[in-house]
């Protein structure tokens, strides 16, 4: 059980309802879901009908209106029971966010309420096969056409491609950096197709596809915000979004250093538990403060998100510190236990496989780190 400082008793009881719901319908199903590589669509279900989709929205479109703060803490434990499940509900809430930030108070009364109410999934469509790191050079297009757009093209790696009700989509409307424009576009539409799911070293219950649009008609009052602004759209989202994953790897982290640590007060080698042994001893701490340092970064992160101040460049190092240390710790507790941990017996093999993509997508580490010394040079 993690020690947390929480804000109010409101936020403290939550994420009590969180952690014992986790222990008793997640932890249970994931070996099995990560075997068979099933989608657990009625988990997102139960996850909405807690309340876990609209925690961080006003109160006024039925969200929570909860800080970020508390909100990623209970993704972080979503995260370590379950990272398919925490990686889905941290898409889910990114792609609420351009029409919860950037939508007219028309569209955030029309829609918002029903998108964060537990019984849709979101996906959020940005990257393409040959735009991921640089979302600048995609080339789906939104043609205006009298009262729709024309929405042609495909995107990539999109989480819950081909299960999701709604998708929000970056497209280009012009050309140039400033044509991008940001669209809600309802899964029932015509002309909306999802490839196959990815074959994935890890998350395999997290549904990836390819989403195609073959002229699309989506109806011009779906535009979000004004047209040519869904660049910045889409940064500003991912500044939440890298957050989301943050607090999912830090779950991670912790599940596996309770795995290594449970595992090490059990395990007996020269008549005493090997976590009496100081160099397996010193390994654990390593993985501990890897962990604290991870919950601390994102938490930090969070709370200027919360206070209205700047967070990109902290959300680029939380992520950062996050993940990295996801791959570190989870790499650390296949080692403590050994041959068992090279097994599917025990889960620390799978927290090593979940870990690794948390380094790639949100933005890969090698660009969170340009982010980061750019910032630097505008500094000096």
């Amino acid at each position: 059980m993690v020690d947390r400082l929480l804000p109010t008793a409101e936020a403290a009881d939550f994420l009590q309802l969180i952690e014992e719901w986790s222990e008793s319908e997640l932890v249970p199903r994931a070996p099995g879901s990560d075997r068979a590589g099933t989608f657990p669509r009625d988990v997102f279900r139960q996850i909405g009908g807690l309340g876990m989709f609209g925690l961080p929205y006003p109160v006024e479109y039925d969200g929570g209106d909860q800080p970020y703060e508390v909100y990623l803490q209970a993704l972080e434990v979503i995260g370590g029971a379950w990272a398919s499940v925490a990686v889905g509900v941290s898409v889910h809430v990114l792609s609420c966010y351009p029409l919860a930030t950037f939508g007219s108070a028309a569209q955030r009364e029309r829609w918002l309420p029903t998108m964060i109410g537990g019984d849709l999934l979101g996906a959020y469509c940005l990257s393409e096969t040959h735009a991921g790191s640089d979302p600048a050079a995609m080339r789906t297009t939104a043609t205006r056409d009298g009262d729709v757009y024309r929405l042609t093209g495909a995107k990539a790696w999109t989480t819950h491609g081909g299960e999701a009700d709604f998708y929000t989509v970056m497209a280009r409307t012009a050309a140039g950096p400033k044509g991008i424009s940001c669209f809600h576009v309802p899964a029932d539409l015509p002309g909306i197709s999802a490839a196959p799911g990815e074959r994935k070293m890890g998350l395999t219950s997290s549904r990836t596809s390819t989403v195609s649009f073959d002229d699309t008609p989506v109806p011009v009052e779906n535009l979000i915000g004004e047209e040519g602004q869904g660049l910045s759209i889409a940064l500003s989202a991912l500044d939440s979004g890298r957050l989301g994953i943050s607090a999912v790897a830090t779950g991670l982290s912790q599940a596996a250093l309770d795995l290594a640590v449970g595992y090490a007060k059990q395990r007996e080698a020269f008549g005493v538990p090997i976590i009496r042994h100081e160099g397996l001893a010193f390994l654990l701490a390593d993985m501990a403060a890897a962990v604290a340092a991870s919950r601390a970064t994102y938490l930090a992160a969070a709370r200027r998100r919360d206070a209205g101040l700047p967070f990109g460049v902290d959300a680029a190092i939380a992520k950062i510190t996050a993940t990295d240390n996801a791959m570190k710790v989870a790499t650390d507790a296949v080692q403590v236990l050994g041959g068992a941990g090279y097994t599917q017996d025990f889960p620390a093999e799978r927290y090593m496989r979940d870990a690794k993509v948390m380094q790639i997508f949100e933005g890969t580490n090698q660009v969170q780190r340009v982010v980061i010394s750019r910032a630097l040079e505008r500094a000096s």
